[in-house]
């Protein structure tokens, strides 16, 4: 199986089964700070053999007199004094526990994912799609691929993965049927990536990003994430083009002729045929889990063109801001929405009120349920390992990771011994910060005890 489809049926299957993880490893349910089932998981698990159903009793409220004692030895032991900052609040009562540079802004690497979807999930909604288009151009005989932003647009799928992506396959076989109806039998293919606007790589984003594989370059229409070939990093030069012309293969494959080379195109008039993504709450859940940064910053000009902003970086930006100023949430200063650029600027107490939020309103939801779990899912899974000294935090961790040169960042949930769920953040910017080193802190939290 390709690479980039086994990543994506990873972590949406990893989303499915969060729940049946929590269950079996004993947790308290605390509204969807815990975790909640998805929509649509399949086979659905009604109970668990040998997991006992009781009622728990509520937690004894946290000490933060504790909370800094207990975090005090790893942080000077961490090599991090210097450059970190964090916040921990109650994670039922909001109660502020933990605060060192709470209201200092910096550079946030990839947690600037919360706020992305944040942004998006209030703008549009978690039910909204992203719909791929073909047109017919009757003067041209042309078909026109008309990308709409589906960063997991696939050429072909599993038929049987969970949930379902949109392919070119199927756009393909419903654009030939509809062709045919016409008696068209041979065409000209174009594509259309005109629904983002602006430069294709953001500000304060190295060269390299792009030619390393940490991204492609970002457009609407791309497919398997503008990858050279699905079991690699690398990435197309033009995606669009790359795209349009997987799609030309799979016409021919529908039974069309196509001649000629893709070319940029306009679409217009009705499409004949579309395939759309799977709904937001579920693309924003698989950009949290995988990190993913076209899927990011997708999802912010999604966000900019609901609020009539420019489909560019600086709209994106633009957009989110308006959703933090709605929300009341200070200290969030974007220059893109993946997080790559160095210009970002969020506050750890930032962080913690779009977790908070998230889970205090159903709308936002998917931004803490699509949450790496420790040593299990995601950017999560190879940390807090059996070699590791925050190993018994396993699975008590969930939280979204950040990383660039000198910046390491972790933020989202974490029970402790007592049954206290706190929501964090810890933000080093630091030459030669880490991962491993703020787990050592979140794995305080997990084994404090801190009433």
């Amino acid at each position: 199986m390709p690479r980039v489809r086994r990543v994506r049926g990873e972590a949406f299957l990893a989303l499915a089964l969060l729940n049946i993880f929590v269950l079996i490893t004993g947790f308290v349910a605390l509204d969807v700070i815990e975790a909640r089932p998805l929509p649509a998981v399949p086979n659905p698990v009604t109970h668990a053999d040998g997991v006992a159903a009781v009622e728990s009793a509520a937690p004894t409220p946290a000490d933060p007199v504790r909370i800094a004692d207990i975090l005090d030895d790893p942080m000077s032991s961490s090599g991090l004094e210097e450059g970190l900052s964090g916040f921990v609040v109650d994670g039922l009562t909001g109660e502020t526990l933990f605060e060192r540079d709470a209201d200092t802004a910096v550079t946030p690497a990839s947690t600037t994912k919360i706020a992305t979807a944040v942004a998006v999930l209030d703008t549009v909604g978690p039910d909204h799609v992203l719909r791929t288009e073909a047109y017919l151009d009757p003067a041209q005989n042309r078909v026109v691929l008309r990308g709409g932003g589906d960063a997991t647009l696939t050429a072909t799928a599993d038929s049987a993965a969970y949930p379902q992506v949109a392919t070119l396959e199927k756009l393909a076989e419903d654009t030939a049927d509809a062709l045919a109806e016409q008696g068209v039998d041979s065409v000209t293919v174009g594509y259309d990536d005109s629904l983002f606007t602006g430069s294709d790589t953001g500000p304060g984003w190295k060269p390299t990003y792009v030619t390393e594989g940490s991204t492609a370059t970002i457009h609407a229409l791309l497919v398997d994430q503008g990858r050279a070939d699905p079991d690699v990093a690398t990435r197309v030069p033009n995606p669009p083009r790359a795209a349009a012309e997987a799609f030309a293969d799979q016409l021919e494959r529908a039974g069309l002729t196509v001649e000629g080379e893709p070319d940029e195109a306009a679409s217009v008039g009705e499409p004949v045929a579309s395939v759309d993504s799977a709904p937001i709450s579920a693309l924003v859940e698989f950009m949290m889990l995988a990190s993913d940064n076209n899927m990011a910053e997708a999802l912010g000009r999604v966000a900019a063109l609901e609020t009539g902003e420019e489909p560019d970086f600086a709209g994106a930006a633009a957009a989110t801001h308006r959703v933090m100023d709605d929300l009341g949430i200070e200290g969030v200063d974007l220059s893109d929405n993946s997080g790559l650029s160095t210009e970002n600027r969020i506050t750890p107490r930032a962080l913690v009120q779009l977790v908070k939020a998230a889970a205090d309103h159903p709308e936002l939801n998917a931004t803490v349920t699509g949450l790496p779990t420790a040593h299990s899912t995601g950017t999560l899974s190879g940390r807090y390992s059996e070699f590791s000294s925050s190993h018994h935090a396993a699975g008590m961790v969930r939280g979204k990771t950040g990383t660039l040169d000198g910046v390491s960042t972790l933020a989202g949930t974490v029970h402790d011994m007592e049954g206290n769920v706190f929501v964090f953040a810890l933000m080093a910017n630091k030459d030669g910060a880490s991962g491993p080193q703020l787990d050592t802190l979140a794995a305080a939290l997990a084994r404090c005890g801190c009433s």
